[in-house]
């Protein structure tokens, strides 16, 4: 839907951006037009509209849908059967990188991801001049490729020894004597890491050894690649937690989310990338799909994703400033009238296409009597209890939670794993301030949830349990096992697999829970103000 342009060219980029947000309505029309038209003899298409391809008929006739409800066409083209199911075209996906990477593209296959990720960190290590920007898709993938280089040391790997350093048998060594480690066998890999690991290089390793050797890894990421100019990964909604992290590591380095781009369509930009993540928003570019928006209010959030007569369903150029929405989609691919499952907030408008804050997901995360805490809201209240922690050099690397409903009264659980900003010591939270950070989250949740806690009977104390280093990858672990992708993988910020369950609670080293009974007048008192 695009005219023919340049995309080196920066003028020509921002002339179509200025065209295609100043005519976001006529824009979106014109996309609708376009898929209705290219897809109207496709069995789903036809099912609903029999040949009435007008907008007035598509919003009347088509339902609103999840994947679940599209599951079955989906699974009879994975099948076998043909595409035109729900798209007039063959499904081929094409990934093409503008951008360059340092690690070369065979790594990328190697499916041991122990192996891969080793390969490209030390591709990183050897060309640490060469290195302009340093990116993954989530802030949490990002801070996962450090702690693998940083607890090498400490875990064993493949089977090697506890007590084998990292400057023996990891990366350093490889880069001293010019030869890979023995347990990379991956043929692609041996392949990629030739043409970069050549011979000898003990003056880098010497280098690297310095760093990493000093007391604390505060910086490490511009001390190892000191010509890099920004980190970029999506940092928004439950990614936000891991900002006080990126920023330690970091060492001063932009944090830069320039998209907003989901599984079934790009959806947008964010035109001032270099603004602070607390202020990130994505402006909608409408000639990605055609988009359509559900009006979410706290109140009314569904636990699931039944859809209600209360829902209203605005265009693109409707929405409003200050008001939530969920994006449903309709695309070329063969997505109509498909529901995202994002939250995001409207901040304003770019000429006449909206900008929106990611939020998080559209869900309940707990709930037990009348009180309901979305995920936006757990992100909040863990985020203002981990500042407790700072003074004492311990940083928050991951959390997830559950309603513990064996008990009597049921109760709120936090599963949290720590770190600390000093290397190799260990982490032993004081007991006095863990308990303050379990009263500071009970504080920070809403009225219904603090009027639950005055009555023990309702709502018990929330649970604090720490759990030991790498718990949450064995839990990543777990849920890849299952089906889910490395690279698009998220801690859920609530877990109800038994499985799952089992795994946070074989890693629990200490617990603590609230003393104290949060108040809710005075909380009252001053939202009436």
């Amino acid at each position: 839907m695009l005219p023919r342009f340049d995309p080196t060219n920066h003028k020509a980029c921002l002339s179509v951006l200025e065209d295609t947000t100043s005519n976001a309505k006529q824009v979106q029309d014109s996309v609708l037009e376009a898929i209705l038209s290219c897809n109207a003899q496709t069995e789903y298409l036809r099912g609903f509209l029999s040949g009435q391809l007008d907008k007035q008929s598509f919003k009347k006739n088509l339902p609103i849908v999840t994947y679940e409800d599209c599951r079955s066409y989906i699974d009879r083209i994975a099948n076998g059967e043909s595409f035109n199911l729900i798209c007039d075209r063959p499904f081929i996906v094409l990934l093409t990188r503008d951008k360059v990477q340092i690690s070369p593209h065979e790594m990328t296959t190697c499916e041991d991801t122990t192996q891969r990720m080793f390969c490209q960190l030390l591709c990183g290590l050897l060309q640490r001049e060469n290195v302009s920007r340093l990116d993954a898709p989530f802030a949490s993938s990002f801070l996962k490729g450090f702690f693998f280089l940083g607890l090498l040391h400490l875990s064993p790997l493949l089977g090697r020894a506890r007590d084998v350093t990292w400057r023996i048998t990891g990366m350093n060594s490889n880069i001293r004597t010019g030869r890979v480690s023995d347990w990379i066998t991956d043929a692609q890999c041996l392949s990629g890491i030739s043409k970069f690991l050549t011979g000898p290089n003990p003056e880098l390793a010497g280098l690297i050894e310095q760093e990493c050797s000093k007391t604390s890894w505060e910086g490490i990421v511009k001390r190892l690649w000191p010509k890099a100019k920004c980190i970029e990964a999506i940092i928004t909604g439950s990614m936000a937690q891991y900002i006080p992290m990126l920023e330690f590591y970091c060492g001063g380095l932009p944090l830069v989310s320039s998209l907003y781009v989901s599984s079934e369509c790009s959806i947008g930009v964010n035109i001032d990338p270099l603004s602070k993540p607390c202020v990130f928003s994505y402006t909608i570019i409408p000639s990605m799909a055609y988009f359509e928006f559900l009006e979410v209010k706290k109140d009314h959030q569904e636990t699931g994703h039944d859809l209600t007569e209360n829902h209203v369903v605005v265009d693109l150029v409707d929405v409003k400033i200050g008001h939530d929405y969920e994006p449903v989609v309709t695309t070329f691919s063969g997505l109509y009238r498909y529901r995202v499952g994002d939250v995001l907030r409207v901040t304003g408008y770019y000429n006449n296409a909206p900008k929106f804050r990611f939020v998080g997901r559209q869900k309940v995360v707990l709930s037990i009597d009348m009180d309901k805490t979305y995920e936006e809201d757990l992100l909040k209240v863990v985020a203002n209890a981990t500042l407790l922690l700072e003074p004492h050099d311990l940083m928050l690397t991951d959390f997830t939670s559950r309603v513990d409903s064996s008990s009597f009264p049921r109760h709120y659980v936090l599963y949290w794993e720590l770190g600390s900003k000093v290397k190799d010591v260990k982490v032993e939270p004081d007991p006095k301030v863990m308990e303050k950070c379990c009263f500071t989250v009970e504080e920070s949740l809403d009225s219904v949830y603090r009027k639950g806690r005055r009555n023990d009977k309702n709502i018990g104390p929330l649970e604090l349990k720490v759990v030991r280093s790498g718990a949450f990858d064995e839990l990543m672990s777990f849920f890849v096992s299952r089906g889910s992708s490395v690279s698009q993988y998220k801690t859920p910020r609530s877990v109800t697999n038994e499985d799952a369950v089992k795994i946070l609670e074989a890693a629990v080293v200490s617990k603590f829970v609230s003393r104290k009974i949060p108040s809710w007048e005075l909380h009252e008192l001053h939202s009436s103000r």
